[in-house]
């Protein structure tokens, strides 16, 4: 071999050598990052929790219907559907028998109308769940309640706030 051809090889290695060097290693010991998990999309809490068990009867409309009338037995419990404090006690309502109106703060109300039984009196600080009264048929034809929340005293559909979609 040539003295010229055997000084670029050696200068060529000395260049992948020193290349090398320069390199930095990565540890094959050390786990890698796999598929990340998304985590599951949690539904917001709702405003207002559903104040009975029973089923929908009527809807929302606006018009005929200012809120949700829930089917039910005789005496089944009624709750709070958030914290609030009870600001109306009473019957004088003809299309409504006996209620419960709840401010909740300067912006929302709620309403439980033809009960039965009232656990409650005016003033009185309720909290979300807590039994307010039980379930009857007064002014009506059949044992329900009609639920009902106001926004700044105008009536809106409660669903969206029972279910979580709406928050304020």
């Amino acid at each position: 071999m040539h003295l010229q051809t055997f000084v670029s090889r050696i200068a060529a290695l000395a260049l992948v050598a020193a290349s090398l060097a320069a390199c930095t290693t990565t540890s094959l010991n050390v786990p890698r990052p796999g598929p990340t998990a998304t985590p599951p999309v949690q539904k917001p809490a709702a405003m207002f929790v559903r104040p009975a068990t029973g089923a929908t009867l009527a809807r929302f409309d606006g018009v005929r219907n200012k809120g949700l009338d829930i089917a039910g037995n005789l005496g089944d419990p009624i709750v709070a559907s958030a914290d609030g404090r009870v600001v109306y006690v009473g019957g004088e309502l003809p299309a409504y028998g006996n209620m419960i109106i709840v401010k909740h703060n300067e912006t929302y109300l709620t309403a439980y109308a033809h009960l039965q039984t009232i656990l409650v009196k005016e003033n009185q600080v309720v909290r979300q769940g807590e039994k307010i009264g039980e379930m009857g048929r007064s002014n009506t034809d059949r044992v329900k309640l009609r639920f009902e929340i106001r926004k700044n005293g105008t009536a809106v559909n409660p669903e969206p706030y029972l279910n979580g979609l709406l928050q304020q």
